[in-house]
């Protein structure tokens, strides 16, 4: 411990004396780690730290697994029929479905009408999350059958916020959704649940309705005594049926299994690949970063060669020696370290800013103990990794030409360093043909047609969920009043409503072809229901047949409009006008055809953006309350302005209107269509944003190490440099001969890249769309940019080698 410390003070006082190189490093390591503390932080909080509930290694959800086809493993939602086999025929589980994203609901509290988000959940959900109320109790098995008692669980914040935490509330009934729901229960302060909402009601799952689809989302907890392989058992044997289904969906010869993931497995499942490729682009600073500080300590140490050579003479042993630079190196890493979980906190923050909600696990992104364990980790290898060539080179010193010699660097030592500055170019051009793709992606995304004028619209979202419109007739009522009084507000051309807009998600529906070429085959389409004038204020063109009209009721014949791409799978070559479709047992005329526009995946997740069949029906001619209900759980209609010129002042304006003709329906939020784009892109932009970011770093740290490179042999070869000009050497050949090995080491570790491509950017095939994960144009832009740098990092220290005076060399010699 005393020649430790000993080491430690002789290292202080050598990076003292040498604050330049100290505060390179520290900086260089600060950045490097503090990037990789920031993207750990998001995969521990995603994938490792526990989820807070008691006992979270006992919850789960289920996955099912495809063998003899494409294997496919994510967590799979099931329908009613489904969720009984579960319910009734696995006793190791305590299972509960949820509705698995929440809604927004109106509520009325006091005299306001606020819009909050509800969650949808099963009778034993809370159960499963080891999650009670403070206040009241949990969901019965009688209030979860369909059409049971009305029932609602606050959150605390709610509660809190909206009813002063009135402790009388629960047992009395409060209006929500346009009904009366009966308070059972408050939920405690601070507890979440996966949903994280406002408040809870009854999902009240059957074979109807939703449940007739894939529509509830599992959770489950593992009873006392059972083991997660007899739950498997239990569940295949219960979902035997359901497993053949799928596995003759799958393809032939493919075999449909089901097991349970733990829970934060299987909620990160989504984001898994995402937070890897991030955590391995970020490994790929920190390598960058040791291989350039290693270069930068070999110049150091090729400095103190007749330092280290005299102590070697003195009697020191080099074993000594290789200790004190490893403690060096500690030093330094320990430092860089302890700046960066500072500069870790200040990327976090950032990256908190940047990410979107779905994100965001429910314990929080902290920088916990576990965090500070991985950044004291990172910061030991890089002091190995920074330390470990520097104490090799010492076991080749020669001591008698070190002391005799006045040159300080060989060969050896700079074919070293143009090794390790070849490896950092190598890993920078990964960085950089990935970030290329990327952006090359969100420019693709950016340019699709959108397929109608986006300027000068302004939409608002408000929830009928309510059930003062489940009634057909109240429903149509309230769209062609609030439309009318849109459309006299001054400066608006036109008014309308539908139920989803372009870049958003759309509703599919089932139908058959009645005639055409493929009559009598079953297909899936995008469905919106829309008012008239709804093609008219999106400036949406009409290429055949006509629009909707007032004459479109629920008493006339049910007719719709389809897109192009409608037209071109269910009616190639052949106008779609004048044909005919099956929408359940209602025959359904198509009057028009119109342009597609981008819509955020649905049917076909190929893509975030892209153009997909749709089919659109005048909303007048929803005539079943159910109908009404089941859409308004799902979707929030959208009314829709167009308005030339400045929209200041223009969604207080939609909210009176809407106000006049609703009071007590509150407008949930207003956006343009920039905004509905940008957030259909938002996973896009983060990761352009992330990876361009550290893409950026790498080049910078490379650019460092080729400047370095050159700059230490001018410094160290200004005397044969003098010589060489003095026999008669060009400006040029002293430029080439100097900045001749950083050209090499680029050179070489460009082509090492490209070669790390090859293998490297399929694993970004996912998250590519418009482009090729080779894309030749990528390529050529890393290499073009690389080929800048290079000659600006050799250029510098290059022309001040041309500007050595020989004669002035020679004299000082």
């Amino acid at each position: 411990m005393a020649a430790f410390t000993q080491n430690v003070r002789f290292a202080l006082r050598q990076l003292r004396r040498n604050p330049g190189f100290t505060f390179t490093v520290i900086v260089t390591l600060a950045l490097a780690i503090g990037a990789n503390t920031a993207v750990f932080s998001v995969v521990n909080a995603l994938m490792l730290k526990n989820l807070p509930y008691p006992h979270p290694e006992r919850m789960g959800t289920i996955f099912r697994l495809v063998r003899g086809n494409e294997p496919f493993d994510g967590r799979h939602d099931i329908n009613g029929e489904v969720w009984e086999q579960l319910r009734d025929n696995v006793p190791s589980l305590v299972a509960a479905v949820s509705s698995g994203e929440t809604s927004g609901v109106n509520l009325v509290a006091g005299t306001n009408v606020d819009y909050v988000h509800a969650g949808r959940i099963s009778a034993h959900y809370l159960d499963v999350l080891g999650v009670q109320p403070a206040i009241g109790r949990n969901f019965s098995d009688a209030e979860d059958r369909p059409h049971g008692p009305k029932a609602v669980i606050l959150s605390y914040s709610l509660w809190h916020d909206r009813f002063d935490e009135d402790r009388h509330l629960v047992g009395q009934a409060i209006r929500l959704k346009g009904d009366l729901y009966t308070v059972i229960g408050i939920l405690p302060a601070g507890s979440t649940t996966p949903l994280n909402a406002d408040l809870y009601t009854e999902i009240q799952p059957s074979r109807d309705g939703e449940g007739g689809g894939s529509n509830y989302e599992v959770i489950t907890r593992l009873r006392d005594g059972a083991t997660w392989q007899q739950a498997d058992a239990e569940i295949n044997r219960a979902w035997t049926y359901w497993a053949q289904r799928l596995a003759a969906e799958s393809g032939p010869g493919a075999r449909v299994s089901f097991h349970s993931v733990p829970l934060q497995r299987g909620q990160a499942a989504t984001l898994r690949p995402e937070a890897v490729a991030l955590q391995c682009a970020a490994g790929f600073i920190l390598l960058i970063a040791c291989a350039n500080l290693a270069g930068l300590t070999l110049v150091r140490m090729a400095r103190r060669t007749p330092e280290i050579a005299t102590r070697l003479a003195l009697g020191g042993s080099r074993w000594q020696v290789q200790k004190q630079l490893w403690v060096e190196n500690l030093v330094l890493a320990c430092c860089g370290g302890a700046v960066a979980v500072g500069v870790g906190y200040l990327a976090l923050r950032g990256l908190l800013s940047l990410l979107p909600e779905h994100y965001l696990p429910l314990a929080g992104i902290p920088l916990d103990g576990r965090v500070l364990a991985f950044t004291l980790a990172t910061a030991l290898l890089t002091s190995v990794l920074c330390g470990m060539l520097p104490a090799l080179v010492v076991r080749k010193v020669d001591l008698r030409s070190s002391v005799a010699s006045r040159s300080v660097v060989g060969g050896e030592r700079v074919g070293l360093r143009q090794v390790l500055i070849a490896s950092e170019v190598a890993l920078t051009v990964v960085l950089l043909a990935g970030s290329g793709l990327l952006v090359r992606t969100l420019i693709h995304l950016q340019t699709l047609p959108p397929g109608f004028n986006p300027q000068g619209v302004m939409a608002a979202k408000a929830s009928l969920d309510d059930a003062r419109f489940h009634d057909p007739a109240t429903f149509r009522q309230l769209l062609t009043e609030s439309v009318a009084a849109m459309k006299g507000i001054p400066g608006v051309d036109n008014a309308a409503v539908g139920l989803s807009l372009p870049y958003e998600r759309v509703l599919n529906d089932q139908i058959k072809l009645a005639d055409g070429p493929e009559i009598g085959k079953d297909a899936q389409t995008d469905m919106v229901y829309v008012t008239p004038g709804y093609f008219a204020t999106l400036q949406m063109p009409l290429s055949a047949g006509r629009d909707f009209a007032n004459t479109d009721g629920p008493d006339g014949q049910r007719v719709a409009i389809v897109n192009q791409s409608f037209a071109r799978k269910f009616f190639p070559h052949e106008n779609p006008v004048g044909h005919a479709l099956l929408s359940g047992p209602t025959k359904v005329v198509i009057v028009g055809l119109v342009s597609d526009v981008q819509i955020s995946s649905g049917l076909n997740p190929v893509a975030p953006l892209q153009s997909e069949e749709t089919m659109y029906i005048p909303a007048a001619q929803l005539t079943q309350p159910g109908d009404l209900a089941l859409l308004h759980t799902w979707f929030q209609p959208s009314w829709i302005v167009r308005k030339p010129g400045p929209t200041d002042g223009l969604a207080a304006q939609m909210q009176r209107a809407l106000a006049s003709v609703a009071p007590g329906l509150p407008f949930s939020g207003f956006y343009s269509m920039s905004d509905l784009m940008a957030k259909t892109l938002a996973t896009q932009r983060v990761e352009v944003a992330l990876l361009t970011t550290m893409a950026a770093l790498a080049l910078v740290l490379s650019a460092v190490g080729i400047f370095a490179l050159v700059a230490n042999l001018v410094a160290q070869r200004t005397r044969e440099i003098g010589i060489r000009m003095a026999l008669g050497a060009t400006v040029g050949q002293v430029i080439r001969h100097i900045a001749g090995p950083g050209l090499r080491a680029s050179a070489a570790g460009c082509g090492v890249g490209i070669l790390l491509c090859s293998g490297s950017l399929r694993l970004m095939r996912t998250a590519v769309y418009g482009v090729g994960v080779y894309d030749w144009q990528s390529l050529v832009a890393v290499v073009a940019t690389l080929a800048l740098v290079t000659a600006a990092a050799t250029a510098l220290p290059a022309l001040r080698a041309a500007r050595i005076d020989p004669a002035i060399t020679l004299r000082a010699e």
